[in-house]
C-alpha cells in the first residue's frame, strides 16, 4: 500500500510545489495515511482544505483502502 500511496501523492505534488509547498509521506497507520506539508505549505492557513479537498480525495480514488489523511508537524 505504500507504494500506492507515494505514486498518489506524486500526482498532487506538482500543484503544491507551484505554490511553493510540498507533501512527505510520513507513515501509514491501518487505513490513515500520516503526511507532513513542508515548504509554503506548512504554514498556509489553506493547508487543511488543500489536505482534506486535495490530497485525502487523490488518495481515497487512487487506493481505496485509504480511509482518511492527517497532517503531523
Amino acid at each position: 500500500m505504500k507504494e500506492e500511496v507515494q505514486a498518489a501523492l506524486n500526482k498532487v505534488r506538482p500543484s503544491l510545489q507551484a505554490d511553493g509547498g510540498d507533501v512527505e509521506l510520513v507513515e501509514i497507520d491501518g487505513g490513515v495515511v500520516k503526511v507532513r506539508l513542508t515548504g509554503a505549505c506548512g504554514g498556509c492557513p489553506m493547508s487543511q482544505m488543500t489536505l482534506k479537498n486535495g490530497i485525502e480525495r487523490v488518495l481515497k480514488e487512487e487506493v481505496p483502502a485509504v480511509e482518511s489523511v492527517e497532517s503531523v508537524e
